[in-house]
């Protein structure tokens, strides 16, 4: 297009902050003033990232303007986005939410001229968190047969593209997801979380995520539950199970629970934390445990994903299955002895600053995203 400054138009599953949403906004941020963006959930009232997006970002949500992402395959509505994506230098998708615009993508580019599009799949919710969906696997497979590239951030994910949704290796990057480490060394104010006061004699477990049924937070309340004379619980996000949430603690006796909602800026407040906890039922590369391992604390989680394979050695006896007493064996083991906490902490700090860099990332994917659009230098320069 002739306007210097490129046009991305992003179509993603939801907005609410979670991973996927977090690196998106966190990538925009960076590249501000270098390019404007469009963006749109499909579900149009999961919008909770944009409080992230910096103010000089150039942004808009045109839901209003162009069609849903929902529904039954209809050409029509296919037509009407590829019509759309003419307006655009890059198209980037995320998750199955997205799949119907890289599908309407798939068919209309060899007659019309469009952007290359790029997708990004970050991990299952609870709908296919036990076992992928053979339907879903079929329509991957042919929506993104004209993608210009696929990107993942996991070993796991790297693996079911190959096999299951029969990608060939040069359309796959694998990016790992990074953080500003740095940021993660300074020691928080002890009021950085609102409504949360540290209890005398307690140690802190807290977590970062979206309150959705895949991240299954009624186990880490039962997990933290029987220790909930040590233990305090401080979960931030936002989302739809917070009633569940609140329900599980009041059932399980567990009243020092903080849910502050949506915070900004995790390096403000993570270190508050004295282990770091993640309970879902699928997971691929969270970007809280990159940034729980930043701040230096031990972590407890869910096998899941390439969680293992992320933390230091040290940590791995410590990442469990699900269940819910298996977590709580791992928080009692860890409370007893605070040298432990600390060794496994520094290790994971250690291994965070080594592997987990944002200048890594900025830079694999300015470069993934100015060579699809011929474009070098444009986000980078």
């Amino acid at each position: 297009m002739a306007d210097s400054k490129p046009k991305i138009l992003h179509l993603h599953s939801g907005f609410n902050l979670g991973g996927k949403e977090a690196r998106a906004v966190r990538l925009m941020n960076l590249w501000a003033g270098r390019a404007s963006h469009s963006i749109i959930s499909a579900d149009p009232n999961a919008l909770g990232a944009a409080k992230a997006i910096a103010a000089n970002v150039e942004c808009d949500f045109p839901h209003d303007s162009l069609p849903t992402l929902h529904g039954l395959p209809e050409p029509m509505r296919y037509w009407r986005w590829a019509r759309a994506m003419q307006k655009f230098d890059l198209i980037l998708s995320y998750n199955w939410g997205a799949m119907d615009g890289v599908m309407a993508h798939r068919i209309f580019s060899p007659f019309m001229k469009l952007p290359p599009l790029i997708h990004h799949e970050d991990g299952f919710n609870e709908d296919e968190a036990e076992k992928l969906k053979t339907k879903r696997n079929l329509f991957r497979r042919a929506a993104l047969a004209r993608a210009h590239a696929l990107v993942v951030p996991s070993r796991r994910l790297h693996d079911i593209a190959r096999s299951v949704w029969h990608q060939p290796e040069k359309r796959i990057r694998q990016i790992a997801n990074g953080i500003d480490v740095g940021a993660y060394a300074v020691a928080p104010r002890p009021d950085a979380i609102p409504g949360f006061i540290r209890s005398p004699g307690k140690l802190v477990v807290g977590t970062l995520a979206g309150l959705r049924g895949v991240k299954n937070l009624p186990r880490l309340v039962r997990a933290v539950a029987p220790l909930k004379d040590r233990l305090q619980l401080v979960i931030v996000g936002e989302g739809p199970e917070k009633a569940a949430i609140l329900a599980a603690a009041q059932a399980a006796g567990m009243e020092d629970i903080c849910l502050p909602g949506f915070l900004p800026e995790p390096a403000a407040y993570v270190g508050l934390f004295d282990i770091f906890a993640l309970s879902s039922d699928s997971e691929q590369f969270p970007i809280s445990l990159v940034e729980a391992m930043a701040a230096g604390l031990p972590v407890v989680s869910t096998d899941v994903g390439d969680v293992r394979d992320m933390v230091s050695p040290a940590n791995r006896d410590y990442i469990v299955p699900l269940k819910d007493e298996q977590m709580t064996e791992a928080f009692a083991s860890l409370i007893a002895d605070e040298a432990l906490r600390k060794h496994i902490g520094t290790d994971n700090q250690i291994r965070a600053q080594a592997h987990y860099e944002e200048a890594d990332m900025l830079h694999h994917y300015a470069r993934l995203y100015e060579g699809a659009m011929h474009r070098p230098g444009a986000l980078s320069g």
